[in-house]
């Protein structure tokens, strides 16, 4: 049962990478704000705004995924004595 969960998990994982739309998602508010800028300041702000919210996901998949790890390694010492 085991085997054919991973399976499976593997296979939506590669269906979800595979199965990629290239996308321009900006709301219109965002793009008239950054056109109008001529220095190019506000434009980058907004990048780094993007990058620094982009960093939060990251992290939480980390911290849960290190979690799990160490409850993994835990049980497994448990079975060996």
């Amino acid at each position: 049962m085991k085997a054919s969960f991973v399976k499976n998990a593997i296979l939506v994982f590669l269906f979800f990478i595979l199965s990629t739309v290239s996308v321009s998602a900006q709301c219109a508010m965002c793009r008239a704000a950054l056109e109008t800028e001529e220095t190019g300041v506000q434009a980058a702000a907004v990048n780094d705004g993007i990058v620094y919210l982009m960093i939060f996901p990251y992290l939480l998949v980390g911290v849960v995924g290190y979690f799990v790890y160490k409850v993994v390694k835990k049980k497994k010492q448990k079975k060996t004595i």
